[in-house]
C-alpha cells in the first residue's frame, strides 16, 4: 500500500507555475513534469505530457512507451500553435508493477529513494552540468553557480525521437519515495532533503516541508514534489492483496483535471495562474516487495520504443527558461 501526498508551488520569483503533477486515482501512477518555453508554453507542455501519460497508461501501455507518446503529443500540440513552438518539458513518471516501481525519465526532474535513513537519487539528470560532473570537468560545488546549470540535454517536445531512461526500484515496507522538479533540488542539497524526508511523520508533512524549505532558500523556480510511503509489503503479481482504501477524490481529481484543461487551453490565452494542488491517497496496489532484494536496480537504462539516434542528445543544450 502506498500513502501519497503531492504539492506544487509557484515559488517566490516566477509569475506562473509551469510544473504539472499526476497521482492516479488508484495510487499506482505518479509523475512530475517541468515545462519550459516561457509564458504559457512551458505550462502547456508539461500539462500535455502528464495528460497523455495518464491516457496511455489507462490504455494499457508501458510507462516508457507512454512517455514516448507524450513526446509526440507535445510536438503535435506545438505544431498547431506557432506561439507554442519550441516548448518542451521534463517528465519523470513511476508506476507500481508487481514488487517494483518502474520509472521512466527524461530531463532533470528527479526520483529519490529514502531507505533506512539513506537517500539515493535513482534517476540521472539529463543536463549539461551533470554531464560535466560525470566527465570530471566540473565539481558539484562549481555546478551550483555555473551559468549552464539550467541547460538540459534531453526533454520532451524537442525532437521527434526521444531516449527514455528506465530504472526499476524494488519496494520495501518503510521506503519513502520522492519525485520532484528541479525547483526543489536547485534550492536544497541532498543532505537537507534527506533530513526533511527522514524527520517528517507523514508524506503530506514531508511534501509541505520540502516546498517551504525551498521557498525559504529563495524559491527561484516552481517547486513540485510527490512523496510516497510504502506502508506494507506488496503482494506478488496476480495477488489481489485485499481491499483498498479509496483516495481522496477531490484532491486527486483536481490534479488530473487541471492538467488536462491546461493542455487544451488556447494558445492566445493567459495561462499563468498560480497552481497549487495537494493530492493525498492511501491506495493499495498489485505490487509487492521482494524480501531478499537490495534497494535499487540501476543497470544501464533500457531503451524505449523510439530511441534517439546515438549521440543525438549530446551537447545539444536547451535553456529551460529565459534568464530571470
Amino acid at each position: 500500500m502506498l500513502r501519497i501526498a503531492a504539492h506544487t508551488d509557484v515559488g517566490r520569483v516566477r509569475a506562473g507555475n509551469e510544473d504539472s503533477l499526476l497521482v492516479s486515482d488508484d495510487g499506482r501512477l505518479i509523475a512530475v513534469a517541468d515545462g519550459m518555453g516561457g509564458h504559457q508554453g512551458g505550462e502547456v507542455a508539461s500539462a500535455t505530457a502528464v495528460a497523455t501519460l495518464r491516457a496511455e497508461i489507462g490504455a494499457g501501455r508501458s510507462v516508457e512507451d507512454a512517455v514516448v507518446t507524450a513526446n509526440r503529443a507535445v510536438l503535435e500540440r506545438a505544431d498547431g500553435y506557432p506561439a507554442l513552438r519550441g516548448m518542451g518539458t521534463t517528465l519523470t513518471a513511476g508506476i507500481v508493477t508487481g514488487s517494483s516501481l518502474r520509472i521512466a525519465h527524461v530531463g532533470d526532474s528527479r526520483a529519490y529513494l529514502l531507505r533506512n535513513g539513506e537517500l539515493r537519487q535513482v534517476t540521472v539528470d539529463h543536463s549539461v552540468v551533470a554531464e560535466l560532473i560525470a566527465a570530471g570537468e566540473l565539481t558539484e560545488e562549481e555546478a551550483l553557480v555555473d551559468r549552464r546549470r539550467s541547460m538540459i540535454t534531453r526533454a520532451l517536445g524537442i525532437d521527434r525521437d526521444v531516449a527514455v531512461d528506465v530504472v526499476t526500484v524494488d519496494l520495501r515496507a518503510g521506503d519513502r519515495l520522492l519525485l520532484c522538479s528541479d525547483g526543489l533540488t536547485t534550492m536544497l542539497r541532498d543532505p537537507a532533503i534527506r533530513t526533511i524526508l527522514g524527520d517528517a511523520p507523514t508524506p503530506d508533512a514531508a511534501a509541505r516541508a520540502l516546498v517551504d524549505a525551498a521557498n525559504a532558500a529563495g524559491g527561484v523556480d516552481n517547486i513540485t514534489v510527490i512523496v510516497a510511503d510504502v506502508t506494507e509489503d506488496h503482494p506478488p503479481d496476480g495477488d489481489e492483496g485485499g481491499p483498498t482504501e479509496a483516495p481522496d477524490p477531490e484532491a486527486t481529481e483536481a490534479t488530473s483535471v487541471d492538467a488536462e484543461s491546461d493542455a487544451e487551453s488556447d494558445a492566445g490565452s493567459d495561462a499563468g495562474s498560480d497552481a497549487e494542488s495537494d493530492a493525498e491517497s492511501d491506495a493499495g496496489s498489485d505490487a509487492g516487495s521482494d524480501a531478499g532484494s537490495e534497494s535499487v536496480s540501476a543497470s544501464p537504462p533500457e531503451p524505449a520504443s523510439a530511441p534517439a539516434p546515438e549521440g543525438a542528445h549530446r551537447r545539444r543544450w536547451w535553456p529551460r527558461r529565459a534568464p530571470s
